[in-house]
């Protein structure tokens, strides 16, 4: 059952839900971490207005450097920000940023344990027409893998925003994933933001399943939990804002509880969020629940809308309630 004057948008299950764009919630907080701290500076890779860098630029242009299409000269000089008082965010695609310039960022900020927020834009596949090169669907598992790094998938636009403000809160390299379109505001503004825990956003009292959803996907877990309810089919579904560090304890507190694990992502299960249950579960050993995992499945993307590629590589409601139904009957 909902609990939605504590965590969702009342509107969240109406066909005019609205929606706003992920990367808004980035722009804005930029804004107004400006206004709040001077030491605040933003960088960006000649992509300022599509990352919403540009808001930021117009009011503080004293603190905003433009670095051109250089993404490693972007971390080297940030790099050198962090580690000199200032909080330094880098804004450029996910596929050039952490992409491109991946040595760069390992090097330069995440082994110096730079004060860097690196901001990956475009990620997964519903930055639809522009096709597999500017569709980031490895970058969960590239920056997975450096040691201390921070990383934050959030749902929605309100979920950006707050994720933001809050890793400018904190010393050391943070990696924030935002998506291009426009995304359903599932959040409210007074939703908790709970930085390292797991959020249960749909409760049932005898789950069968469990789907841990992460970024714009938490939208099609929560129809899907719906649609399932009226079947008769109890399932929980869980927000994974905060990809690392992962709720260990959570994980394992659900999994104990339900007979099967689904985990929904737009990016590649392997290194993404499904492979770090795996991982976790694998920890614990003995009986553990079956996770069936939701993604893009060892293969890249192509051009196409958002819809169409969701429903392609079968990320949508619909997947996710055929996968329901196949972990129950199996």
């Amino acid at each position: 059952m909902l609990n939605p004057d504590i965590y969702l948008n009342q509107n969240i299950f109406n066909e005019n839900i609205d929606q706003k764009p992920i990367r808004d919630g980035y722009g804005d907080a930029l804004v107004e971490l400006g206004e709040k701290n001077k030491n605040v500076v933003v960088l960006t890779a000649d992509l300022a207005e599509s990352t919403r860098a540009h808001k930021f630029a117009e009011k503080f242009p004293e603190r905003f450097i433009e670095c051109g299409v250089a993404e490693q000269n972007m971390a080297g000089i940030a790099a050198g920000l962090g580690v000199s008082g200032k909080i330094a965010f880098i804004s450029s695609y996910a596929t050039f940023s952490p992409g491109k310039n991946w040595e760069t960022i390992r090097t330069t900020i995440i082994y110096n344990d730079s004060n860097v927020k690196i901001a990956g834009h475009h990620s997964g596949i519903i930055t639809g027409p522009d096709g597999a090169t500017h569709q980031a669907t490895e970058d969960i598992a590239i920056t997975r893998c450096w040691p201390n790094i921070k990383i934050i998938s959030p749902c929605d636009y309100w979920e950006a925003k707050k994720a933001t403000l809050y890793s400018a809160e904190v010393y050391g390299p943070f990696y924030l994933r935002f998506v291009r379109d426009k995304t359903p505001i599932i959040t409210t503004e007074k939703t908790p933001f709970n930085f390292g825990k797991i959020e249960i956003f749909w409760i049932s009292e005898n789950p069968q399943l469990a789907i841990f959803a992460t970024g714009h996907l938490v939208y099609q877990a929560l129809l899907a939990a719906k649609e399932l309810k009226e079947e008769n089919i109890d399932v929980l579904v869980l927000n994974v804002h905060t990809i690392k560090p992962l709720e260990e304890n959570k994980i394992l507190e659900i999994s104990s509880q339900v007979k099967g694990i689904i985990s929904l992502e737009d990016h590649q299960v392997i290194g993404g969020l499904g492979s770090a249950i795996a991982e976790v579960l694998a920890k614990k050993g003995g009986n553990i629940p079956k996770l069936v995992m939701l993604g893009l499945q060892n293969t890249f993307g192509e051009s196409g809308t958002p819809d169409e590629l969701i429903k392609k590589y079968q990320m949508d409601k619909e997947a996710v309630k055929l996968s329901v139904k196949k972990l129950i009957s199996s």
